[in-house]
């Protein structure tokens, strides 16, 4: 069984231009269409993950928010922000506390369950629809454990997180993902990377991050927003591989050489110069991911 990574020069190099995204907006049904949301189609072994990514909803456009999820039969939505961050809000709550119900246009929605640990809260929501009385039960999965600044220090919490998030879409694989943070491009890019390595890591397939930001940036710009968030993923794709490598997998001399070029890379990355990728992200609500 053999596993391999390459990642694409230092981390400081993620200089990636941005095509229009305007093929892969997603529209809303009837005159008033939009959403700040686009589709992203990611091939993984086997057929290929579809993801909404989108802002994180603000109080006028939670109905809009609610409305992507039912018309596009999403039945898991993933959270990556917390309401309020550095006293600053970062997201609408955009769901009932337990056991309550909200109104968003003609969509109900019902909390049925919430449990919480420190670093994830996992709720169980009844999406119903008032006029045609139709009703389906979304999965609402909200990383907490993300710092008000910067990146987590440590990859474990949010690896076990990524995990349950696949564990979900494989016992319930209907629909696509809907997935935010704050602006739906940083925080939002770093979960579709890392669940895009392991899909390839555990099909023994090598892992090329900076191709991966490619494609997510071919659908919706500017997805990975930071250098220390592409960092973050990277290193975090590193501690999968090496606890492949662990576990007794025989690698090949030449790959593992290759690894070790791989880490002193990131240990000696310097700050890019591109402009699409900036040391510290913009402060104001909804723009930063």
């Amino acid at each position: 069984m053999k596993y391999f990574l390459v990642i694409n020069g230092t981390c400081g190099s993620v200089a990636v231009l941005c095509a229009t995204d305007d093929e892969t907006r997603i529209l809303l049904d009837g005159l008033d269409d939009y959403i700040n949301a686009n589709y992203i189609d990611m091939e993984v072994p086997g057929g290929k993950h579809r993801y909404l990514a989108c802002q994180g909803p603000l109080p006028s456009t939670c109905t809009d928010f609610w409305r992507m999820v039912w018309e596009q039969g999403s039945y898991l939505v993933v959270m990556l922000t917390t309401t309020m961050e550095r006293g600053r809000v970062k997201c609408h709550q955009y769901w009932p506390d337990p056991p309550g119900i909200e109104i968003f246009g003609d969509l109900e929605v019902t909390c049925l369950q919430e449990t919480c640990n420190p670093a994830c809260v996992f709720r169980e929501l009844r999406l119903s629809h008032l006029e045609t009385e139709e009703e389906r039960v979304v999965n609402h999965l909200q990383y907490v454990a993300w710092p008000d600044h910067g990146v987590p220090d440590d990859h474990h919490d949010f690896l076990a997180f990524v995990r349950a998030v696949r564990a979900r879409r494989h016992k319930d694989p209907q629909g696509p993902m809907a997935v935010h943070c704050s602006a739906g491009i940083g925080r939002t890019g770093v979960l579709i990377t890392m669940e895009t390595a392991l899909c390839l890591l555990e099909n023994e397939q090598p892992v090329y991050p900076l191709d991966i930001v490619r494609c997510m940036r071919d659908q919706r710009a500017m997805m990975i927003q930071t250098t220390c968030q592409y960092k973050f993923v990277c290193e975090a794709i590193l501690r999968v591989y090496e606890d492949v490598i662990g576990d007794g997998t025989e690698v090949p001399k030449e790959q593992n050489q290759e690894h070790s070029d791989v880490v002193d890379n990131l240990d000696e990355a310097e700050q890019p110069d591109d402009s699409t990728i900036s040391e510290e992200p913009p402060q104001e609500p909804g723009t930063e991911g």
